[in-house]
This record gives C-alpha cells, sequence and structure tokens, in this order.
C-alpha cells in the first residue's frame, strides 16, 4: 500500500506580523513580489519532483503562509497547472488557500474557485472586535463576516473557520459567543485552538495581561468542544471539528504520519524512500534566499534521516492528536518498522497510566486523560536518551 502524499505551498508574505504567530512570516514592505516568487516556486516543484521517486498522485494541496489570499487567483491558478503537469491528481484532491478576511475583495473567491480552489481556510480567530485588535488582526468582525459571505456566494462551502480561545479577559460566555457566531456561518470544519506564548513572539517578549489561567483555560476548551459536538461537528483531533466527510486531508495526513512534499521559503517536508528510510527537509526560510537557490539542491538548509526510535516519536507525536488513535498495521506501513517491537512496549505502558484504551478492533485510541495530558502521552514514546533528558 503506497504511503499518502500531499504537497504543502509556502507564501510566507502577511500585511503585518501577528505577536502571537511563529511561522515563517514577513510583513510587507512595498509591492508583492508574486511574478518572481512563483517562479521560484515552479522550478523548487520541478526539483521536488525530480527527488521524489516512484510518482505518486497528490491527495492535496495546502496553500499556507503568511496569507496565501494576498496572492492573485491567476497566479494561483497558473501554478497548479504548473504541478498538475508534474504530478497526477487524485480525482478527489482537496486543494486548501488559507485566507485573512481583511484581504479578500469582492469577487475574489469565486475567481480563486476558478482557479482550483476548493476549500478555504478562514483565519478568523475571533468574532470579538476587541480581541482582533489585541492579537493584531487586520480584519475586524465586519469584514469577517463579508469573507464568509463571500465563501457561500461563491459556493465555495468546504470551509474552514479559525478560532483562537483562552484570549487575555476571555470568559467562557465570550468564547461561547464565538462558536455559536462560528456555527452559524455554516462552515464545514471548525479549529479551535488556544492561543500559547510562543517563544521568538511578540507576546512571549510582552505578554498581553488577563490570560485564563489553566483551569479557565480548560473550563473554556471543554464548554466550546461541548457546544460544536452539540452543532453536529465531529471532533477528530485535539482542536479540530468536521461534518462528516469534511475532515482536512492535507492536515490529516500530517497527524497520520503520511509524506508531504514541501515548496517555498521555510517549508518543512516529509519523503518515505522506496528502502523504507525516511528523510525531512527544510528550505531555506528568507524568501530571499528561497529564490535565489530554488530548483537545486542548494534550496535545502536542512536535511536529516530518522532513525527508527525517533520515527516511533513521530508517529505517536502526531498519531495521538487523533481522536481514533491508530492501528498497530498502520504504524508498520507507515514507519517500516516491526510494531510489535517497536511501538507495543509503549502502548501497553500509556495503557497502564490510563493514557490510551485498546479497541475491539486491536486498535488503540487516546482516553479523555490522555488527551488532557497530550504532552505527557507522547513523552512515553521518546527515544530512552531523550526520555532520560526529560525525567
Amino acid at each position: 500500500m503506497p504511503i499518502p502524499l500531499t504537497l504543502y505551498v509556502h507564501l510566507p508574505w502577511c500585511v503585518q506580523k501577528c505577536p502571537y504567530c511563529d511561522f515563517n512570516s514577513h510583513a510587507l514592505k512595498g509591492a508583492l513580489p508574486e511574478a518572481a516568487y512563483l517562479d521560484a516556486l515552479t522550478r523548487d516543484v520541478d526539483f521536488a519532483v525530480r527527488e521524489l521517486g516512484p510518482v505518486r498522485p497528490l491527495e492535496a494541496i495546502f496553500f499556507g503562509g503568511g496569507t496565501p489570499s494576498l496572492f492573485s487567483a491567476r497566479g494561483i491558478g497558473e501554478f497548479l497547472e504548473h504541478i498538475a503537469a508534474r504530478l497526477p491528481f487524485a480525482a478527489d484532491i482537496e486543494i486548501t488557500l488559507e485566507a485573512n478576511p481583511g484581504t479578500i475583495e469582492r469577487g475574489r473567491f469565486t475567481d480563486y474557485r476558478a482557479a482550483g480552489i476548493n476549500r478555504v481556510s478562514l483565519g478568523v480567530q475571533s468574532f470579538d472586535d476587541a480581541q482582533l485588535k489585541t492579537l493584531g488582526r487586520i480584519h475586524d468582525s465586519s469584514a469577517a463576516f463579508r469573507a464568509i459571505e463571500e465563501l457561500h456566494a461563491a459556493q465555495l462551502e468546504n470551509f474552514n473557520i479559525d478560532l483562537m480561545y483562552a484570549l487575555p479577559g476571555q470568559t467562557r460566555e465570550q468564547a461561547l459567543a464565538d462558536i455559536e457566531k462560528a456555527v452559524a456561518a455554516c462552515p464545514a470544519h471548525i479549529s479551535h485552538y488556544e492561543l500559547t506564548l510562543e517563544p521568538n513572539t511578540l507576546f512571549a517578549v510582552r505578554p498581553p495581561r488577563g490570560l485564563p489561567d489553566d483551569d479557565q483555560a480548560m473550563d473554556i476548551a471543554f464548554a466550546c468542544r461541548d457546544r460544536l459536538m452539540d452543532a453536529g461537528f465531529d471532533r477528530y483531533e485535539i482542536s479540530a471539528y468536521a461534518r462528516p466527510g469534511r475532515q482536512s486531508r492535507h492536515n490529516l495526513n500530517y497527524w497520520q504520519y503520511g509524506d508531504y512534499l514541501a515548496v517555498g521559503a521555510g517549508a518543512h517536508g516529509k519523503l518515505t524512500l522506496p528502502d523504507n528510510s525516511i528523510i525531512r527537509t527544510a528550505r531555506h526560510r528568507h524568501p530571499r534566499d528561497f529564490q535565489i537557490n530554488a530548483g537545486n539542491a542548494n534550496v535545502i538548509a536542512e536535511q536529516r534521516k530518522i532513525p527508527p526510535a525517533e520515527r516511533v516519536f513521530e508517529y505517536m507525536l502526531n498519531r495521538s492528536r487523533l481522536i481514533d488513535g491508530g492501528q498497530p498495521e498502520d504504524f508498520t506501513v507507515m514507519t517500516g518498522l516491526d510494531a510489535q517491537h517497536w511501538l507495543r512496549p509503549g502502548l501497553a505502558e500509556a495503557e497502564s497510566l490510563g493514557l490510551i484504551e485498546t479497541r475491539t478492533d486491536g486498535g488503540w485510541q487516546p482516553t479523555p486523560r490522555g488527551l488532557e495530558l497530550l504532552n505527557e502521552l507522547q513523552a512515553l514514546f521518546l527515544p530512552n536518551d531523550k526520555r532520560a533528558e526529560n525525567a
């Protein structure tokens, strides 16, 4: 069984950098260099395909950022044509574009749909104008509602709304108000994740006042989880909720430890080679360095082969986020390792601690306690030397 393959495309520019964001994004200083960057991306795709080995169809493509919706529909469409000429597309391929409500002009989503985009991830974060200002977003709630109207007008019904919780001064009721507005917008998918103070961000240096404590954040998370599930959204990953059949295929491939090509500044990829070895790569982070080197091996800033013990940890780091867990057979397919030797001891320890449970079909899944203590669950699968450092 071939390992599923998806493609991540990084478009690194934003209007301005959000104070909580630790992604490889860069505030625009002048005009967007769309033509030059897309030319570099086409060269990077050509190089990535040469390095791929046996060709597999793409199950999904994801344009992330940065703010991909700064790029024109024409540019996106021509780039998709370039990809399609080099790699087969699955018949039901999912092609997602991340979009900022503050960058959407009237009719823009119709153009993106005509260009080949069939899923949109809309970075709303909150429908509360005061919170949006605190988060440094360039849009307000009215812009978010207009963008949602544009999605429906373009018949792009397969869209995600990103929401954050545990915001400064946020109460349980305010977080639930955001959920109600998101549900009323009729998205196919809602991502609901906690605001965290990541290193090398403005919020890490100058934390906002009034952040909920751990107990308050957990209370908010549980209340919002219950409301989303009552509204018909299935929680399939710790921070992801979907209508039936509308899980994010690209992200699900990450969490299932599938393969993904990655092109663009700072993009990280993972490939399984014919000998079952696994290679991780990272492109140069700065757009200038990426554009200079795109098209040949110099575009790779980092490359390493993942040893078996680290594959076990990587697999569980991702797979334990999924509500339905996994199967030993899937582990063998995705890692090339024997599950009895490499996976079973960690699963037995996790089960003894009440962090996972065995399913009737022989698979395993995290318990509610395991989801609450996800870091502790994942740490059980660290290589022995790393576990000793964590002890």
